[in-house]
Parts: structure tokens; sequence; C-alpha cells
């Protein structure tokens, strides 16, 4: 697998045949068959990758909160919800959104400060073990700019699919 600090040079090597096996999944994948095989890859492959070494993910993207998740991490930080709003997060049309990346609260050992109460975002992120990945290629592309397991598991769908690579 990529080293989690060459995974972005490694995607703008490649980005433009990532967005040609995007197109070419859109118009000849089967949308089941191909959510088998995301989760397959995601099970395999997640099984054995300790996240906490890479942490793009909490580098490369802000955080985003819903309503409901809010008030356990101003609890957790002892403070109250509008304060925690106030100092964290940016609202706009009812989405709550982490104001700074890298994340402030990534700690140095690659850990969450807010471990206990982080938002779904960030705990389902990068999403390849839920349904409907077909219709959510464009994200899984960026993803793997970002996601060493997840441009493992592009890799390893190009092949699959016998994709004819660019050269």
């Amino acid at each position: 697998m990529i080293e989690p600090s060459k995974v972005k040079d490694a995607f703008n090597r490649i980005e433009a045949e990532n967005y040609a096996f995007r197109a070419y999944l859109k118009n000849h994948a089967d949308e089941n068959e191909l959510d088998k095989q995301f989760l397959k890859l995601h099970k395999e492959l997640f099984v054995s990758y300790d996240c906490s070494k890479c942490r793009n993910c909490c580098k490369e993207y802000s955080a985003s909160f819903k309503k409901d998740e809010l008030d356990p991490v101003s609890v957790f930080l002892k403070m109250t919800e509008n304060n925690f709003i106030e100092k964290y997060i940016n609202q706009e049309f009812g989405d709550y959104q982490l104001k700074v990346k890298p994340c402030c609260f990534l700690k140095e050992d690659g850990g969450c400060e807010i471990e206990t109460c982080k938002p779904n975002s960030c705990r389902d992120y990068p999403y390849t073990d839920k349904p409907e990945r077909l219709f959510s290629l464009l994200s899984i592309v960026e993803s793997t700019r970002i996601c060493p397991v997840v441009f493992e598991m592009f890799e390893r769908l190009k092949d699959k699919y016998k994709f004819k690579r660019i050269k």
C-alpha cells in the first residue's frame, strides 16, 4: 500500500485516469455489484490498516457535525454548545462545519481528542462501506487523493474491471 505522505503525488500523476475510471464505472458497473466490491475491499484493507499513522483525512478535510452531535462534543470539552459553535464551527444553511483544517482535535500521536464523541462524518470516512457508491464516485475519486486505502481500492477495482490505464 502507498505511504500516506506519497498518496497526493501519486494521485496527481493518475488524476485523469481516476476520473476516466469513474466515468467508466458510471456507464458500466452494476450498482449492487459495485457496492459489494467496495464493501469487500473496505473490510479487507481496513482490517490491517492503522489510520492513526496516517490521518490524512484529519489534515485535509473539515469535519461536519449534525445538530445533535454538537452537544456531546461541547459537554466533553466542558463548554456550552454556543461557545463550542462560536469557537470551532462555521454554520451555513443548517450545516455545521469545523472552521479549521487540519482538524484542531487531531493529537500529535494521531489520536483524536474527541474520539468518544466525534461526529459521524469522521467515523464513517471514507464511506466506502456504505451503499450507493455508484452515485458518490466523485467523492471517492477525491478520497483517492487523501486516503491510501481508497487509493488502493481504486487501483484494485481498475484491475478487476480490466480498465485500460492512461499512459
